[in-house]
């Protein structure tokens, strides 16, 4: 943060805080890891939820940490944040080698239907999730059920909440002497971070939403690529976060 925040009044103060939460929710790490999540969903509003749980997890893990660090006038020591952030390296990679595997398992499901109609045959790809294979009986009518969203957003969120909260909270401990004011300021920096990730989780959610029900083969490629985008760069960060930190 360029701004000094004993420089600015109290509602400049958590302005800042807004905008730099707003900001804080579009880092590299953070819309890797929620995109292998979002890659799943099939509507909009399924993407945007995501962004918002993960935000809340974000917000919940700063919020206690902060509590600590501000009462007790207190530094996460440099080498938690790194095993933190390490952590969080490890959990891409995980995040991703998951959503490759259910890629390329549901992928093998992608195929051809052949229908006639009038006389007139016709053929269309149709994919079909565990819950609508086919079986015997089977009509051109299909469902399509897409699973709760589940807890894993919330829990991405809570650790890069906790992996990032040791700068942050160094910084509100140097510059905002007040507890309250500073619980308040990060507060708002989770506010802020939530509407950020609801937009980007929104905004990647775009392109799944548009090729799940008539471009399966396409909306497969983009899981598939988002799963091996997060892997490239879980294994860069591991290698970034562990080596010159001096972690191994």
């Amino acid at each position: 943060m360029d701004v000094s925040l004993t420089s600015v009044g109290v509602l400049a103060l958590l302005g800042l805080g807004l905008i730099f939460g707003l900001k804080h929710a579009t880092e590299v790490d953070h819309v890797v890891a929620v995109s292998t999540i979002v890659s799943q969903s099939r509507s909009l509003l399924r993407s945007a939820m995501v962004g918002v749980l993960w935000g809340a997890g974000h917000t919940a893990a700063l919020l206690v940490t902060g509590a600590i660090v501000l009462s007790l006038r207190v530094t996460i020591p440099e080498s938690i944040s790194n095993w933190l952030e390490f952590c969080v390296a490890l959990m891409i990679l995980g995040l991703g080698a998951s959503a490759l595997w259910r890629a390329v398992r549901k992928g093998r499901e992608v195929h051809l239907h052949k229908h006639s109609h009038d006389g007139v045959y016709h053929v269309h790809v149709h994919f079909h999730e565990a819950t609508t294979r086919h079986g015997q009986g089977h009509s051109s009518t299909h469902t399509h059920a897409v699973s709760s969203i589940g807890i894993k957003p919330v829990l991405v969120g809570t650790m890069h909440g906790f992996a990032g909260s040791g700068a942050l909270t160094l910084l509100v401990l140097a510059q905002i002497k007040s507890p309250w004011l500073g619980l308040l300021y990060l507060a708002i920096f989770g506010v802020g971070s939530i509407v950020g990730m609801l937009l980007m989780s929104g905004l990647i959610g775009l392109p799944f939403a548009l090729t799940s029900r008539n471009l399966s083969g396409l909306h497969h490629r983009f899981q598939a690529a988002a799963a091996v985008l997060s892997i490239a760069f879980g294994l860069w960060y591991a290698y970034q976060t562990g080596l010159p930190s001096g972690l191994f």
